[in-house]
């Protein structure tokens, strides 16, 4: 019986010690972000592949993982993709802000929309030999 009850307790235990995840709406934009999910959390850290830096503005649909054993312990994984995965292949990547995207097709393919800057100036190709 004791081994029972052990278990259960142990069990309780690591349901309550287990990361959940919600779906909400920023409130507030940038690195320490504001959501609503149930209620709002604020000064919420937002985390991303390594490599890729990114701050959800207010109004984007995120994902919070809440974790700890009060669930105190909040952070913003990602942010739900919409239109900007119509168009994609599985396995092709999108990177996009604003009116900029950078697309990696799976033909070997890369696709800039944007205006492009080297150093700090404006790309402009060379029409050397060209009439």
């Amino acid at each position: 019986m004791w081994m029972g009850e052990r278990m259960a307790g142990a069990a309780q235990l690591a349901r309550e010690e287990s990361a959940e995840a919600e779906v909400g709406v920023t409130t507030i934009g940038g690195g320490e972000a504001a959501v609503l999910t149930r209620g709002e959390d604020r000064s919420l850290p937002v985390y991303g592949p390594g490599g890729l830096v990114w701050t959800p503005k207010a109004g984007d649909t995120v994902l919070v993982i809440k974790g700890g054993s009060g669930r105190e312990e909040q952070c913003i994984a990602g942010a739900l993709a919409r239109r900007e995965t119509d168009e994609l292949e599985p396995g092709e990547l999108r990177l996009y802000s604003g009116g900029a995207s950078l697309t990696l097709r799976n033909d070997g393919t890369v696709e800039i929309y944007g205006r492009l800057m080297v150093n700090g100036s404006l790309y402009v190709p060379c029409l050397c030999g060209m009439g």
